[in-house]
């Protein structure tokens, strides 16, 4: 009986082996395998116990399961015993690919939604209306007022060119200018007559151009004060000069004289005695006419580019003042220079404010709605006669 039961228990092992060469290892998977030998009726000839032995094994083996096994089971039976073999396999693998599966679908569904909301189309339709506008508005200097307004601005320049000039003569011309006098000596009035000598902080004598009168002191005590034209006594550019201060010279040696004197606005110039070219007054006019013409362009060109942005300039807004015309007939070469100096100035206007007063005068039912007008631009601004034209102040030779 002892050689029949490990007759048998060698032959289990036997099988065992065999079992286990089966799982060729060509794949490597980490798996568990359950081995169970359940005895057949040859033990009913030897007394021993039925039972199960269990072998766990960690090999490399070829796995051939469904996707939703993780186990395989087979079954080996010699006539002696039924051996049945559980394959488990691990489960990591499948479940960190089922997540990652998970992600990249969540991923993409994102990506997806995103795509879809870039861009969109929103069409806005813009009420339009045709308005006929012949009325006159009104506007205040005044950007912080609540109604229309306008601002100034100024821009000052000069242009040059050189004329032909004629033949050479005598001239003899007396140095002019413009003063203030103040009467700080009391408060009543002075008169002062025409040719009154002033006598310069140069000692050169300077006569007034007309009869004046100049107010007495304020109650403050502010000087009065009064503008006169001034020429020199003599001939000659030896009376030409700068900024000057001068006194009443019939006051010397009384309390008026240091009390009433006076300031020139500028210098005092065109005093000449030798021999210049002449000109001809017809060409020297073109000349001035074309100067004018050339820096009103220059100028109104400079304004435009400075124009703060929600402003309008019409073209017919602006307008030159010819601040001074000189012509330079000194000189001995055929050729006379001339020259133009000038200030354009322009009305700009807001244009969100003149919009709105254009849609208040001209509709009936304007609610003070956002309005828009495209061609604003070409709008026609007529200013008052008395802006409307260019002035020349002097022409100086």
């Amino acid at each position: 009986m002892s050689n029949k039961i490990l007759e048998d228990m060698v032959r289990v092992k036997q099988i065992k082996r065999e079992i286990i060469k089966d799982f060729s290892p060509a794949k490597k998977q980490n798996s568990n395998i359950n081995i169970k030998i359940n005895t057949n009726p040859i033990a009913d000839m030897h007394p021993v116990n039925e039972g199960t032995e269990t072998i766990n094994t960690t090999t490399d083996m070829p796995v051939n399961i469904s996707p939703s096994s993780n186990r395989r089971i087979s079954t080996y039976d010699d006539g002696t015993c039924d051996i049945e073999v559980e394959e488990k396999m691990q489960k990591g693998g499948s479940r960190y690919g089922l997540w990652f599966v998970a992600l990249l679908s969540i991923i993409f569904l994102i990506f997806s939604v995103s795509f879809l909301f870039t861009k969109a189309t929103i069409t806005i339709t813009p009420k339009t209306e045709e308005l006929v506008l012949n009325q006159n508005l009104s506007a205040v200097k005044d950007m912080n007022a609540t109604g229309l307004s306008f601002d100034l601005v100024a821009l000052s320049g000069e242009e040059e060119k050189t004329i032909e000039a004629g033949q050479e003569e005598d001239v003899e011309t007396k140095a002019k200018g413009t003063i203030v006098i103040y009467n700080n000596f009391s408060s009543n009035p002075q008169s002062l007559d025409v040719e009154t000598r002033l006598l310069g902080s140069n000692d050169k004598i300077y006569k007034t151009d007309a009869k004046i009168v100049i107010p007495g002191k304020a109650k403050d005590g502010t000087p009065g004060s009064i503008e006169v034209g001034i020429h020199a006594g003599e001939v000659g550019e030896e009376y030409n000069s700068g900024p000057l201060d001068l006194k009443v010279f019939g006051f010397k040696g009384t309390p008026k004289y240091e009390k009433f004197y006076a300031r020139s606005k500028g210098e005092i110039t065109s005093g000449f005695k030798g021999r210049i070219r002449t000109v001809n007054p017809e060409a020297k006019n073109v000349a001035f006419n074309e100067l004018k013409d050339t820096l009103e362009i220059k100028l109104l060109e400079k304004v435009t580019n400075q124009i703060p942005e929600g402003f309008v300039l019409f073209k017919d807004a602006v307008f030159l003042t010819v601040d001074e015309e000189v012509i330079d007939n000194s000189v001995s070469t055929s050729s006379v220079p001339v020259k133009v100096k000038g200030t354009l100035y322009g009305f700009l206007f807001d244009e969100k404010k003149l919009s709105a007063q254009i849609a208040a005068v001209a509709t009936s039912d304007y609610d003070g709605s956002p309005i828009s007008i495209p061609n604003m631009k070409d709008f026609i601004f007529s200013p008052p006669n008395t802006l409307s034209s260019s002035s020349s102040r002097e022409t100086k030779n």
